[in-house]
């Protein structure tokens, strides 16, 4: 696949990206940015949700684990369904009825200042990273394909590929990300269907073929339940799926604010039912996409370079694939990761304005639009920094990085808000971020000796549980006397 190719793709998806977020922004006020004034369709938040939650790290990373964890993670989807659930019918009126613009005011409300703030925090944190984890691999895969050719360097890479999606998000915040966001999932869908189609008539196949080859390969089993043991267990696969989506999409501003973006919360629920059955049925598609990229491979005689997550972009972008499924991987993992990052920036930004900053107390509404822009620029040469910093550090699988920086950053917020949800105990909010701090610090202790402590058992993503759990009894030993 030529460099001016792949040139070309980006140069035109990013124009039209530009222009429906040009489009949809150009009229949003501060309530139009943060929380897209409250007035989009369900239909049209759910499509934006599924573009939402399919990162380029998903595009990218679920093919390639084929190799390593079978369809291992699919059990991790269910999971994730089940979890989406729970937001919706937990979660969802809690948030509507206190008609909150950045979900940590619950926090406010229900422990404090102290809380509040630490909840604010956590989440800058664990968003920053994860968002910057997962704009690193379009990186990656840019300087392999793009800038590797010309000699030029990685930083360059990264600071053009941030001043993008800042140039995008300026303006028209959720209002805009809506819009971008259901651009996204249709040519995410799309590139993934054709990439099957092409791949699959390359391989002279039928669709009855195709099936029973993914059938038959040792890289399509799905449960796992002989080995406590095996990150791939499937209780360890499923409780971590649905906790991981209750924290990093429920708890999580950046998701939140597109559910909030609705008219009313019953058509939040039906956005976030309807989202997660679609997002469950692509996973196990770029499951078996995995499967016929491996084959594919395997067939042609391409040599695969080490780290599953260079599988897909290798024998996408290969002479011997046809030219078209090497535009649609570019197409699929420039419209994830774009859009992905353009959301985490605008959910960074409203979190620090509203949050740490106090804007909608501290402002008018002319002064809080020249901070937000102000946060804007800052957050952004914030996600260029760990980028960078990602560059040097390195990582084979991006995903796993994802979840594993999950199981740390989110598990305070999980016990946090399920504290507050399940009691009503008041604590001395003034502790509150002491336990927020020690709880991943002892879980890491924890994840270090499980196996010499607990006979061989080596957690994996369910350490989020755990987490949630420290914070949870932390709390229990902040409680007033006078509410015991």
């Amino acid at each position: 696949m030529s460099v001016a190719t792949i040139i070309t793709t980006i140069l035109g998806y990013i124009a039209l990206l530009f222009t429906v977020a040009y489009i949809s922004g150009r009229r949003a006020d501060n309530e139009g940015f943060f929380v897209g004034n409250r007035s989009s369709s369900w239909w049209m938040v759910m499509l934006a949700m599924v573009g939402a939650a399919m990162s380029g790290v998903t595009f990218v990373s679920v093919p390639g684990m084929v190799a390593t964890s079978s369809f291992s993670y699919f059990q991790m989807a269910l999971g994730f369904m089940t979890g989406y659930f729970v937001i919706a019918f937990v979660l969802i009126p809690l948030f509507y009825r206190m008609k909150l613009v950045s979900i940590y005011g619950y926090l406010e409300e229900r422990f404090g200042t102290g809380a509040y703030k630490t909840g604010a925090w956590f989440f800058f944190i664990s968003k920053l990273l994860g968002a910057s984890v997962r704009l690193f691999l379009i990186c990656v895969v840019l300087q392999l394909l793009l800038f590797e050719p010309y000699g030029l360097p990685f930083w360059l890479n990264g600071a053009i590929t941030v001043l993008l999606v800042l140039l995008y998000t300026f303006q028209g915040g959720v209002k805009s990300l809506i819009w971008t966001d259901t651009l996204k999932t249709v040519c995410l869908v799309l590139s993934i269907a054709l990439s099957i189609w092409f791949v699959v008539q390359r391989l002279d196949m039928s669709l009855a073929d195709m099936v029973a080859m993914v059938k038959e390969s040792d890289k399509s089993r799905i449960f796992f339940f002989d080995d406590i043991n095996d990150r791939r267990y499937f209780f360890k696969q499923f409780l971590a799926g649905l906790f991981s989506v209750i924290a990093m999409t429920g708890l999580d501003q950046d998701m939140m604010q597109r559910s909030l973006a609705c008219k009313n919360y019953r058509d939040s629920q039906k956005n976030l039912v309807v989202s997660s059955v679609l997002q469950t049925v692509i996973i196990f598609v770029l499951l078996v996409l995995g499967v016929i990229l491996y084959s594919f491979a395997e067939r042609m005689g391409i040599n695969l370079p080490t780290g599953t997550d260079n599988m897909f972009p290798t024998v996408a972008t290969s002479p011997t694939m046809p030219i078209i499924v090497g535009v649609l991987f570019i197409l699929g993992l420039v419209s994830s990761t774009y859009s992905a990052a353009g959301s985490a920036l605008t959910a960074l930004t409203t979190s620090f304005t509203i949050d740490v900053l106090g804007g909608s107390k501290r402002f008018d509404d002319k002064r809080l639009t020249k901070v937000r822009k102000g946060v804007h620029i800052a957050m952004a040469v914030a996600m260029f920094v760990v980028i960078c910093t990602l560059h040097h550090v390195g990582s084979s699988n991006v995903i796993d990085a994802v979840y594993t920086l999950a199981s740390y950053t989110y598990g305070p917020i999980l016990g946090l808000f399920a504290f507050g949800i399940f009691t009503k105990w008041k604590v001395r909010g003034r502790y509150v971020g002491i336990v927020a701090v020690v709880a991943p610090i002892l879980c890491y202790i924890l994840q270090q000796n499980s196996e010499r402590w607990f006979g061989g058992y080596k957690f994996s993503y369910e350490l989020l549980i755990v987490n949630a759990l420290i914070t949870f009894i932390g709390l229990v030993l902040l409680i007033k006397r006078d509410n015991r």
